[in-house]
């Protein structure tokens, strides 16, 4: 009898959880489906009362309007060679500096990742004069190195780097290797990237999705429309006196389409690095 009240509230507490997560999810997801409607609205439909909630058939005219206006792939391709290079070079480095952090001892090891661990709470804006500065100062204005280079070194991800390192990567595993010979970048290549791909995977997508919804850094150093990113090729459809909101949003919907396939490819792996420590 005991057992059968059990198997009630434990039945019962799973339905109030999971309908609560259904309920949170169906939440979270609605402003991408309004976006949906909206691109597929005439921007009238923006400002109707009551809202409009189903989607209309004007998707493909509206993108139409956004390839009439911007060079849309070609700012797509943009966003996604900074993005890619951006998040190759943040996952080396950060990768080889938590590797450091967690495993090797040298003087001032703490000092200097405290260090690195408080340029987070400075804001970024604060670094736009300087850093548009020295940029120009490189011949790097209006490039996309220009853009990029300022986001390869990531605090975020070395301090994730460094915890995963510290957690995941045994001592003793190190020292085998160091035993049977092996150089500090043999164990960083052979033992430890084959353990933190999953953090990889989680990182990856931290940081794809960052560089791709950054704006003022890109809308700063970019003047000519050859070198646009999406995010400032979308901003150059807004017009003072009539902006069209379907044609905008139309934009923006398919903006976010790369962003959904990227997830989708790592979900694997970035499942696997959030469930990892629980099994452990």
């Amino acid at each position: 009898m005991k057992k059968d009240v059990r198997k009630k509230k434990f039945t019962f507490s799973n339905i109030v959880i999971y309908t609560f997560l259904s309920l949170a999810s169906l939440f979270s997801l609605f402003p991408f489906y309004w976006m949906f409607v909206m691109a597929t609205s005439p921007s009238s439909a923006y400002n109707s009362i009551p809202p409009t909630i189903t989607p209309g058939s004007m998707l493909v005219s509206n993108f139409q309007k956004v390839l009439a206006q911007i060079d849309f792939f070609h700012a797509i391709w943009n966003s996604f060679v900074i993005c890619t290079v951006v998040t190759l070079v943040v996952l080396i480095i950060s990768s080889l500096a938590g590797f450091a952090f967690a495993k090797f001892k040298f003087p001032g090891k703490n000092i200097l990742f405290y260090a690195i661990l408080l340029t987070m709470i400075i804001p970024p804006q604060l670094g736009l004069i300087p850093q548009y500065f020295l940029i120009s100062k490189a011949g790097l204005l209006d490039t996309l190195a220009g853009v990029m280079v300022v986001f390869f070194l990531n605090p975020l991800g070395i301090f994730l780097m460094r915890q995963y390192v510290s957690e995941s990567v045994p001592d003793e595993l190190i020292e085998a290797a160091k035993l049977d010979g092996c150089s500090n970048f043999r164990i960083y290549r052979s033992i430890v990237l084959p353990i933190i791909l999953p953090a990889f995977a989680t990182l990856g997508i931290i940081v794809f999705t960052a560089i791709w919804g950054e704006f003022l850094w890109q809308f700063t150093v970019l003047r000519d429309p050859e070198n646009y990113t999406i995010q400032v090729a979308l901003a150059n459809l807004s017009n003072t006196f009539n902006i069209d909101f379907g044609m905008i949003l139309s934009g923006v919907f398919w903006a976010t389409v790369p962003l959904l396939v990227v997830f989708l490819f790592f979900n694997r792996l970035f499942i696997s690095s959030i469930t990892e420590g629980s099994v452990k």
